[in-house]
């Protein structure tokens, strides 16, 4: 009896993931832990008979969350690339969705030709507790946060700086400087909401950013001293985290985007209070 040999890898399929951080130990696949890249593998396996390795974009932390993460696997099979997005989501368990599927060339690959990740951390600043944010914000109502401090904090951060001071042990990249394109703070309603957008990331980077920059808002430190912190590399003094479940990954920009805009773009709703009259 013959054994069937292992297809030959002849396409190249890229998808735009979601998924729920807090299912999962982060992206990357690890030993004893439940990642969203190993969910990803052992539903194509099971499809396509083979094991099939999934690149990812981008390395999100433990609890962190995806609102268009970008993904790519080759393969042979009859099913067209587009088609791949709703096979895996026949596949995949709940807390991951596979928005988009599409055929790339080769040379595409969705960590290395990405020119830059957009992160957004989100703040709930009202006292009152809300079932429907928490999973998505950090509830800090400790003490009112100024967003126009922590905006005039950020704004000398884009650049090419090296953010050492935001950069977690344990990781394997040699450096830290990093290519920052934007950096934002906006309130809406009890909202505060932290975008940046960078060539990459380090590791836990923006979490790290986001703790002391709690600390500009709230008045314990001044703008000046936040960007003397990061310019002399001062990391003893970032000392907080901000939990991982306020934090996503947003999008990923590409040369080359094999997705339609309304795929990625605004693919994590942001929250938004309207006041509404109370009747009498």
């Amino acid at each position: 009896m013959s054994v069937p040999a292992l297809a030959t890898e002849d396409r190249r399929v890229a998808t735009i993931v979601q998924y729920l951080g807090t299912h999962f130990h982060g992206w990357q696949r690890q030993l004893d832990r439940r990642t969203v890249q190993e969910e990803m593998e052992t539903a194509l396996a099971k499809e396509v008979g083979h094991p099939v390795k999934v690149y990812g974009a981008g390395r999100t932390d433990a609890g962190v969350h995806a609102a268009a993460q970008v993904a790519h696997f080759n393969v042979r099979s009859p099913i067209p690339a587009p088609k791949w997005a709703t096979v895996l989501n026949t596949r995949l368990p709940e807390g991951i969705i596979i928005r988009a599927s599409a055929e790339v060339n080769f040379d595409w690959h969705a960590r290395f030709s990405a020119l830059w990740r957009r992160y957004r951390y989100t703040i709930y600043t009202d006292k009152r507790p809300n079932l429907f944010v928490k999973p998505f914000a950090w509830h800090y109502y400790h003490a009112p946060l100024d967003e126009s401090r922590i905006q005039q904090a950020l704004d000398p951060l884009v650049g090419r700086h090296h953010l050492a001071a935001f950069h977690r042990a344990g990781s394997q990249r040699a450096h830290s400087w990093v290519d920052v394109q934007v950096a934002e703070c906006r309130r809406q309603g009890a909202f505060v909401t932290v975008e940046v957008q960078a060539s990459g990331f380090l590791y836990g980077m923006m979490r790290l950013l986001v703790g002391l920059l709690v600390q500009v808002g709230r008045g314990d430190r001044s703008p000046d001293e936040f960007r003397e912190i990061w310019t002399n590399e001062r990391r003893e003094v970032v000392k907080y985290a901000a939990p991982p479940h306020g934090l996503c990954l947003l999008r990923v920009g590409y040369e080359r985007c094999p997705f339609p805009t309304e795929a990625w773009m605004d693919a994590m709703p942001k929250f938004v209070f309207d006041p509404l009259p109370v009747a009498n």
